[in-house]
């Protein structure tokens, strides 16, 4: 049921013009509300430190496990994927639950194929759901944003025609992020950090801009597990987004590679990763765009070993 309960918003303007073009861009900050999206995510650099949760079961399960993990964590962030399977009920309780832990919960779906135009109708779906559930719960279960992992790059089609499904993830970005905009949700992305090596089609642009430009955040997936080299690879991006005033989280990786022991912490554990972040937090914050960690997952986070 919809709270009858108002909420007053101010809207702070910021424009600046591009070092690229004439073009200005405009940011606009919602102040004073309890359910804006800079409230919920905090606004102050580096603040940001989330965590993906794929087994959305586990919020019927034990969701209380998860709390105690994600406050003992010192996690403000959750992406929660989204499970039609999962009762609506579950998802109220577990996100009021976060929201007095000050726990943010966004919505995560995403696969390979969402790049490709033949799946703009799962996308839809997906975002229905979001709208009407938006729709009928208290402001205090809502999700404060939504969250994408579509990754193409996986999809075969990426290696036989790279052009055409760059564009074809250009016009479900575009539906999504119009859709986004209507329903007044930020949304974000995760993107992996050698997307500016690829170009837009017809363009001179590289991919990881165009995305940046695109999205309100995004988690650059930079997976290495020395501060040195995630710095590294992040900081192309870090740069892109802070002349657009767009904020970018850092995204490790805990679960097992068969890239290599270098893309992930499962192998030096607990300690050893927060040092490390510790250092590129020092490295990353001259950086207006850094906003903290997004580290994946929390099942094999979980069980880290400490």
């Amino acid at each position: 049921m919809k709270s009858k309960r108002g909420y007053h918003f101010i809207l702070f303007f910021s424009c600046f013009l591009l070092f690229t073009g004439n073009a200005y861009v405009c940011k606009a900050t919602a102040l004073g509300s309890v359910d804006s999206y800079e409230t919920i995510h905090g606004t102050v650099q580096g603040t940001v430190r989330a965590t993906w949760v794929w087994d959305t079961t586990q919020i019927q399960s034990n969701p209380q496990l998860v709390l105690k993990f994600a406050t003992t964590n010192k996690i403000n962030t959750i992406y929660l994927q989204m499970n039609r399977d999962v009762k609506l009920p579950y998802y109220t309780d577990f996100i009021r639950m976060a929201r007095e832990k000050n726990i943010a919960v966004d919505v995560m779906d995403g696969r390979p194929a969402w790049g490709l135009t033949e799946s703009r109708s799962q996308i839809a779906d997906f975002l229905d759901w979001v709208e009407a559930y938006q729709n009928q719960v208290e402001p205090n279960e809502k999700f404060a944003g939504i969250h994408l992992d579509i990754e193409p790059h996986v999809h075969p089609e990426w290696k036989t025609n790279q052009a055409s499904v760059i564009t074809q993830w250009q016009g479900n970005v575009q539906y999504i992020v119009d859709r986004a905009a209507r329903m007044k949700i930020p949304v974000a992305a995760d993107l992996p950090f050698w997307l500016d090596g690829y170009k837009i089609p017809g363009s001179t642009m590289n991919v990881s801009s165009w995305m940046i430009r695109k999205f309100d955040s995004i988690t650059i997936m930079a997976y290495r597990d020395t501060a040195a080299a995630i710095y590294k690879v992040a900081k192309d991006e870090l740069e892109e987004a802070s002349l657009l005033g767009k904020t970018v989280s850092i995204a490790v990786e805990t679960k097992q590679s068969k890239e290599g022991d270098f893309i992930t912490f499962y192998e030096e554990g607990t300690a050893y990763m927060e040092s490390q972040l510790q250092l590129v937090e020092e490295m990353a914050s001259s950086h207006s765009s850094f906003n903290g960690f997004s580290v994946h997952e929390y099942s094999s986070w979980e069980t880290l070993k400490k």
